[in-house]
């Protein structure tokens, strides 16, 4: 949400400077995310003056430029080569001098320097209007009135131009009374005075009206459920044209494009108070009457963009005497009752409408405007009438119109304000600290939240209407701490806590354990949003409400998510990557499927680059090793096979007891092209509800410290090429011997000195007898049933 500066002083004024007001705003959670200079005349016409043509001659070597002389005041005469056809001797025109800097209609600019053009010395340049941004005019130079321009001065100092600052605000849904300049002044001048900051808030109410006469025009609304407040003007003798320019600028400093002066002064309030207005042409609007209600599903209706809709019958609509619809209410207007330039009567709408369904209508239709933002969170219900009648004056003031009878009104059962009781012990309680209860009483007045009575510890307040997100006791802390301060509160000297014992049919505990491990080996977490594109919509989920053509799918797989992370990282020189990342996939087969997942993905150094580790980069086999880490806390005994995914160029496949456990492997080129990465990335993902119904509640034993040492055996074996280390492993671990207690490769080899399709595996064995010191003879038996396992499966050679 973009708030102008000087908007913004309209309603509160303060010395404060722009950096200052930022921070205040940031603390009271509108956090300021940047700000932005706005400028009526891009450059201000800095370094313009205004000059005298003292002579006039034709170049000599061109013969649509002119070699003029020009006096800028202080005795200071510029030789100037102009191309203008309307140069002459004796005018008044803006000269933008050496060091200037001219912003051209694009957003280009160039600096004034001196330069020889055509072999003569130019020191300037005499101005057109569009070359200063003034117009759009190019017919040649602009030629001032020497009776109004003084030689030497500068030429801004003629115009009344606006510089403003604007903030961009990272405003949170639940603060539609912060969705306007007049609510942003509010809040802050709540912290400016709780914190004794000098400023002067300027606080609005009703305008009075001037009324002419009678009106013929009702207004009637069906559902008091669908719109709890309605009100309407008729204004009479309009003239529909552009808006004077101070509003103009009020509007482009945050964005918005001037339209004319009635759409213009609805947008200013809009944008000024929060409460949005809708203008209607009273002479289309059949019968003289405004209805607020719902038409038939199918009906269809052309909105002012000229696209038409089929209604499903539940929108809130404004219709005229006959039904026929005219406003999609709350969310966007009809093509054929909008203002125009031939408009003389209008009916201005201010309402109250019941939230869920304008957000409802607004989500059917696929329609996100100013208005809907606002009336799908909340409005002030009791700014209607402010706002009407503000904008009623400014149209009489700028559009020359009169208002006829007197503010039609809808307004059955008043809105109440918000009662509850606060506890000055929860207060401390939440916040951690003790605030003086003069302290809190004077936060309250300051946020216009009432005190109603003073109880035994505590107070019966009431919260404004504009302030809809704050219903419960803890709303009302949230709101004394914002404005007393976070940076206030003190950290805690000790923590308290009470531990409990692991429930190991709580996935989240698995999750929270896996997390902190990843953690613990340098991973960060990353979480994407669940809605995205897909290539191949086969098994996809597609939405029947997408909000855009890029977030229509459920995603299928966490990978693409992942990529786009490390893309955003790679690209900003951050090319060492460890992401994991919880979250759900989506597919339909028949029936829908959802599957919650650990996804890991790696690429770059697994360490920093050191003397003594030049070159760490991460592979499959790190990854690999992360995975059998998280694995390892289940009780079963994991396999493992080749994967064919078109995900993974290689890859393989955890599983145990008949469940798929994980897939891990190399990111495919194809896809690393897709994401424009060009460095090899591997990923992984963990079924984890698989991986949770495998766990056992009883896992956790306890065991003695071994009395005695172990014994470690290699083995040197020569095998195919075809036969995994994997294999060999579940040969060795299916031996009987219960002395056989880890197994470990330490080194593969193929190449020289091997005969064609061998390599060599390097495996250690440890041994342990619990009870007493394992004898050679226990030893020897172990070692030789493995070696004749292994020979026998594999055709192995022992290496010496």
């Amino acid at each position: 949400m973009k708030i102008s500066n000087n908007w913004l002083k309209e309603y509160i004024t303060t010395d404060l400077k722009v950096e200052k007001i930022s921070e205040y705003l940031t603390d009271i959670g509108l956090e300021v995310e940047g700000v932005d200079t706005f400028e009526s005349v891009k450059g201000s016409l800095e370094g313009i003056v205004v000059g005298k043509v003292l002579t006039c001659e034709q170049h000599s070597n061109a013969d649509k430029l002119k070699i003029t002389t020009v006096d800028v005041g202080n005795g200071k005469v510029l030789n100037i080569v102009c191309g203008a056809p309307n140069v002459t001797a004796g005018q008044i025109v803006p000269v933008a001098v050496v060091g200037t800097k001219i912003y051209g209609k694009d957003g280009s600019s160039f600096d004034i320097k001196e330069a020889k053009i055509r072999g003569e010395v130019s020191q300037g340049m005499i101005c057109a209007e569009d070359e200063m941004g003034l117009s759009e005019d190019h017919a040649g130079i602009m030629i001032l009135d020497e009776n109004k321009f003084e030689v030497g001065k500068n030429f801004a100092g003629y115009f009344d131009l606006t510089n403003d600052q604007v903030y961009e605000i990272g405003l949170t849904p639940n603060r539609t009374d912060a969705m306007s300049h007049y609510g942003v002044a509010r809040d802050l001048n709540a912290y400016l005075i709780t914190h004794q900051i000098e400023a002067d808030f300027k606080k609005i109410n009703a305008n009075p009206l001037e009324v002419e006469g009678t009106t013929e025009f009702q207004i009637e609304v069906e559902d008091a459920a669908l719109c709890p407040k309605y009100l309407g003007a008729v204004i009479e003798n309009i003239e529909v044209r552009p808006s004077p320019e101070w509003l103009k600028e009020r509007l482009k400093a945050i964005g918005l494009s001037p339209i004319n002066n009635i759409v213009d002064i609805t947008n200013f309030i809009l944008h000024g108070y929060g409460q949005p207005l809708h203008a209607f042409d009273a002479d289309k609007i059949t019968g003289k009457k405004v209805k607020v209600g719902v038409n038939e599903k199918g009906t269809k209706f052309t909105t002012l963009d000229g696209v038409e809709r089929t209604l499903n019958g539940t929108e809130i609509m404004i219709k005229d005497g006959q039904d026929n619809p005219m406003c999609i209410a709350g969310v966007f207007g009809g093509q054929n009752s909008g203002v125009s330039e031939t408009t003389k009567t209008i009916f201005l709408e201010s309402a109250y409408f019941n939230p869920v369904g304008i957000r409802k209508g607004a989500k059917f239709h696929s329609l996100n405007t100013d208005a809907s933002f606002r009336f799908e969170r909340g409005v002030d219900p009791n700014m209607t009438r402010t706002a009407l009648t503000h904008a009623i004056t400014m149209i009489q003031e700028i559009a020359g119109g009169k208002m006829v009878g007197d503010l039609l009104e809808h307004y059955p059962t008043k809105i109440e304000d918000h009662y509850i009781i606060l506890r000055y012990s929860k207060v401390e309680q939440i916040l951690g600290t003790k605030i003086h209860n003069e302290k809190i009483k004077e936060i309250l007045k300051a946020l216009e939240i009432k005190v109603l009575n003073e109880i035994q510890n505590g107070l019966e307040i009431s919260v404004p209407s504009y302030r809809a997100d704050v219903t419960r006791e803890i709303d009302v802390i949230e709101e004394i701490l914002r404005i007393y301060g976070y940076n206030k509160i003190d950290s805690p000297q000790k923590i308290s806590f009470t531990p409990v014992k692991l429930n190991f049919d709580d996935q989240d505990a698995l999750e929270n354990a896996w997390a902190r491990t990843l953690q613990s080996n340098g991973f960060n977490e990353v979480m994407n949003n669940s809605l995205t594109s897909v290539k191949d919509e086969t098994d996809a989920v597609r939405l029947l409400n997408p909000l855009s053509g890029d977030l229509a799918f459920m995603r299928k797989s966490l990978l693409e998510g992942l990529l786009e992370n490390a893309d955003y990282n790679i690209k900003r020189k951050n090319a060492n990557i460890k992401f994991f990342e919880l979250g759900k996939i989506y597919h339909k087969k028949g029936t829908y499927v959802e599957r919650k997942q650990l996804a890991i993905l790696v690429t770059g150094r697994d360490e920093s680059e050191n003397w003594l580790q030049p070159k760490s980069v991460t592979d499959f086999y790190k990854l690999k090793s992360y995975v059998k880490v998280l694995l390892d806390v289940l009780p079963v005994t994991i396999e493992e096979k080749y994967l064919e995914d078109i995900r993974f160029s290689d890859g393989v496949e955890f599983f145990a007891n008949g469940k798929i456990l994980a897939r891990l492997g190399k990111v495919p080129p194809e896809l690393l092209k897709d994401a424009d990465i060009e460095q090899d990335c591997f990923y992984a993902e963990i079924e984890l509800e698989a991986a949770q119904s495998l766990r056992n509640q009883d896992n956790l034993k306890f065991k003695d410290i071994p009395k005695f040492n172990k014994t470690r055996k290699d083995l040197a074996l020569l095998v195919d090429k075809k036969v995994t280390y994997a294999e060999l492993y579940k040969s060795a671990r299916n031996n009987p011997s219960k002395y056989l207690k880890n197994i470990n490769l330490f080194d593969v080899y193929e190449g020289k000195n091997l005969p064609e399709g061998k390599k060599s595996y390097a495996m250690s064995f440890e041994l342990l007898n619990e009870e007493k010191t394992l004898e050679e003879k226990d030893i020897t038996e172990v070692m030789n049933s493995l070696i004749k396992t292994f020979v026998k499966d594999f055709s192995a050679e022992l290496r010496s």
